[in-house]
């Protein structure tokens, strides 16, 4: 489907009057002829030219009911292709179904005005929504990215994310309410309404706005491997999709050379070896590798060691990098690990008034064989005094 870049030029400017607080009447009475047309792809295209006008997507989310309902008649009418019977999409669209279920029966509940004997089944149910997390996970890991990829505007995805996490905020209060010692009603009734309204604002806009566009920037390949990824999540309130063969992520692991460097490609992405090595150093860890044969491979050289390696280790066998007194431990934690008894093995010691904390990792192929060990050692001495919580906004 085209976007008519006229049109959304106009609806741009619609858009930035409704956030200057102009006359809504006259607003729309100026634009009239160009909202009664307007597309779900245009909308992402109106939303997102905000976002390059520099306004923040919390701004935007003041307004983006209020134009979305004037956008309503014509983003109801607008017909689009159906996705396959248990695609990516329509398990999204099945989920959202069984969300308005669950909405409706907390509303029959609510209907009762029987606060007092009802607030534990309410929080019940309530606690039972944030499974739908799941959902706004495949949306924000899996469908969002390849959207971004295929056209800019997309972008503006940033937009329903906000939302998101909005809805995840008023579930967090609702619970907060309703396990507090003697639960409010007078605080439950309007964070009840708020979430409604965000719960079911999101369902509109992905059945109309979102999943549209979608359907019409994906291809097949795309969506088939948008479910392929989808089962590392759960299909909150619906049954789990059946699993094909062709459904289960099969992508082999391999290096491939770029020019002048070699890429190491696997499912989850693709490092060159300086990236890798980077990323090795980079953590806040000591790591040494030691083989299927008990032979040390590899270290990380991080900006402060914990424990001195020098390369002359390398090749060296594992019993004689450890003192006599503890060797035996060792060997029999490699023991353990290599029948397949244990996965891995953790101990903490004091050094130097600092906190070390030594972690033992198996290491195993696809096939369950044992490949080795990986030993984590970490300075958790500022970890363990860490209370409450540092958000991402808290930064500077």
């Amino acid at each position: 489907m085209e976007v008519n870049a006229q049109r959304v030029e106009r609806l741009t400017e619609y858009v930035k009057g409704v956030l200057e607080r102009k006359d809504g009447t006259m607003l729309y009475n100026e634009y009239k002829e160009d909202v009664q047309k307007v597309t779900p792809q245009e909308t992402f295209q109106i939303f997102y030219n905000q976002l390059q006008r520099g306004i923040e997507a919390k701004e935007i989310l003041k307004i983006l009911d209020k134009v979305i309902h004037v956008f309503n008649k014509s983003l109801i009418q607008y017909e689009c292709k159906k996705p396959e019977k248990d695609s990516f999409l329509d398990t999204l669209m099945e989920e959202n179904e069984a969300l308005e279920d669950k909405l409706s029966a907390i509303k029959e509940i609510i209907k009762k005005k029987d606060f007092k004997n009802n607030k534990d089944e309410l929080l019940k149910r309530i606690q039972e929504l944030q499974q739908f997390d799941d959902h706004y996970l495949k949306k924000e890991n899996i469908l969002f990215p390849y959207m971004e990829k295929k056209m800019e505007k997309f972008e503006g995805l940033s937009i329903m994310w906000a939302l998101h996490d909005e809805a995840r905020a008023s579930l967090k209060k609702l619970i907060y309410i309703l396990k507090s010692e003697e639960p409010s009603e007078t605080d439950f009734n309007p964070e009840i309404g708020n979430l409604f309204f965000i719960l079911y604002g999101l369902v509109y806009k992905e059945r109309y706005i979102l999943f549209p566009s979608a359907m019409e920037v994906i291809d097949d390949k795309e969506w088939e491997d948008m479910k392929k990824q989808s089962f590392e999540y759960g299909f909150p309130f619906i049954e789990r999709p059946p699993i094909d063969k062709d459904d289960m992520l099969k992508e082999e692991d391999k290096l491939v050379r770029q020019g002048q460097e070699l890429v190491m490609k696997t499912e989850t992405g693709e490092l060159s070896f300086q990236q890798a090595l980077m990323i090795f150093n980079a953590l806040p860890v000591d790591l040494t590798y030691v083989d299927e044969n008990n032979k040390v491979r590899f270290f990380t050289k991080p900006k402060d060691r914990i424990f001195p390696r020098s390369p002359a280790a390398i090749g060296r066998d594992v019993k004689n990098c450890h003192p006599p007194q503890s060797v035996h431990v060792v060997e029999k934690i490699i023991d353990e690990f290599r029948k397949g008894h244990k996965d891995s093995a953790t101990f903490w010691i004091q050094m130097k008034e600092r906190t070390i904390l030594i972690q033992y990792f198996a290491l195993r192929d696809s096939e369950g064989q044992y490949k080795g060990v990986l030993e984590v050692s970490q300075d958790i001495t500022e970890i363990k005094k860490i209370e409450g919580e540092k958000r991402l906004l808290e930064w500077q």
